[in-house]
């Protein structure tokens, strides 16, 4: 996904003979290509390297003649291909998702879609199914891939076992675990680092505001943690999306991570139709709550987030409610309060290679090496 905008769908036909597909969405993979299946450090054969060229290098840098980080070259042009292979591999499982979609839709009827399952985290796919797909309502669960089995297994104990009636609706993604005031000032003072106390939630959110606008880069990281790949503003990176030159800091100085890898705009739920194109009603779509759709970002507000904006002007947002997140909806609006822009950078509280920071020591340890300015732990902030 974060690639597949740099190049063109050139290899699609190269692409199609991976695979057998049917009318109705249904497919196979022609296993002479891959090796997933029987090995556990190799996923491609032979046959698809002489289909689609040598593997890149991970070490390699990434840039192409039309990346702003990069220069024209013989690396620039072999890294294009790979950009053009990734753009084929992702128009072709957006195309393959809607057929999909539409012949279910045919077969049932139905004007309400679910989906889980690792795909469903494709983002670009997503939002194109909810603007251009048959279906009135879609739902997708937000731990999609497989750690959602833990989340089936809990509802068909619960509905099937117990007999007890289909009541949960999942509403939001912060079902993981939540860390009491105590343990989180037990974890600083371990560490041997200060903190300070804020008992006030409005002043609280003043002061990351005002680290927001000047430049700093900050975590916050609070209550439960979400359940599922994205963070949602409770292990959340936040920064000013105004600034063009963010993009490049978060991703150098505190993710270490290759510079193509864009972050999410995070927006008051009320206002992502002002930012966005084909969102028409942001209250009612659950997968932008989950950040799990991409959509075209407005031509008029392109340049007043520069640091949000995907290659091609889109963006994969995430709206927030008050009920959900009283405290990151307010931070947000306090900086509307002071810019006049309803949006702020939101990237996962993590290092490269490790997982979301989950207890008050992960936070913390992710904190001291990652470069970042300032952390708020629930009511406590803690510098540099």
């Amino acid at each position: 996904m974060g690639t597949a905008p740099y190049g063109e769908p050139r290899y699609l036909d190269k692409v199609q003979q991976l695979v057998e597909t049917v009318e109705d969405g249904s497919f196979r993979l022609k296993l002479e290509y891959f090796t997933f299946h029987t090995s556990t450090t190799r996923s491609f054969t032979k046959r698809f390297v002489e289909l689609f060229g040598p593997p890149r290098i991970p070490e390699t840098p990434f840039y192409t003649s039309s990346s702003s980080w990069g220069s024209d070259g013989p690396q620039a042009r072999e890294n294009q291909r790979y950009a053009d292979i990734a753009a084929s591999i992702q128009r072709f499982t957006e195309e393959m998702l809607l057929k999909i979609a539409r012949h279910a839709h045919g077969i049932t009827g139905h004007r309400s879609l679910c989906m889980a399952g690792g795909v469903a985290l494709n983002s670009v796919a997503n939002g194109r199914l909810l603007r251009e797909g048959p279906f009135d309502e879609v739902y997708i669960q937000p731990a999609a891939g497989d750690l959602g089995g833990a989340l089936g297994a809990a509802l068909y104990a619960h509905h099937v076992l117990l007999g007890e009636r289909r009541e949960f609706v999942m509403e939001h993604a912060y079902w993981g675990k939540e860390y009491s005031p105590a343990e989180i000032r037990g974890a600083v003072r371990d560490l041997g680092l200060t903190a300070t106390e804020i008992g006030n939630d409005d002043r609280l959110a003043a002061m990351m505001v005002g680290d927001l606008l000047g430049g700093r880069v900050i975590a916050l990281c609070q209550s439960a943690f979400e359940w599922g790949p994205r963070a949602l503003g409770n292990r959340s990176i936040l920064a000013d999306p105004r600034r063009d030159d963010v993009k490049d800091i978060v991703n150098s100085r505190i993710k270490s991570r290759v510079p193509f890898r864009p972050f999410a705009p995070v927006i008051l739920e009320e206002r992502a139709e002002e930012y966005c194109n084909g969102v028409t009603d942001a209250g009612s779509c659950y997968p932008l709550g989950y950040m799990l759709a991409v959509y075209p970002l407005r031509e008029e507000k392109l340049g007043m987030i520069p640091a949000v904006t995907h290659e091609g002007g889109t963006g994969r947002l995430q709206t927030i409610r008050r009920e959900w997140n009283p405290r990151y909806h307010r931070i947000v609006e306090r900086f509307e309060e002071a810019t006049g822009v309803p949006v702020l950078l939101n990237t996962s509280f993590n290092l490269l290679g490790e997982p979301i920071a989950c207890s008050p020591e992960d936070a913390l340890r992710t904190f001291v090496e990652g470069g970042l300015d300032a952390m708020y732990m629930e009511n406590l902030v803690v510098r540099r």
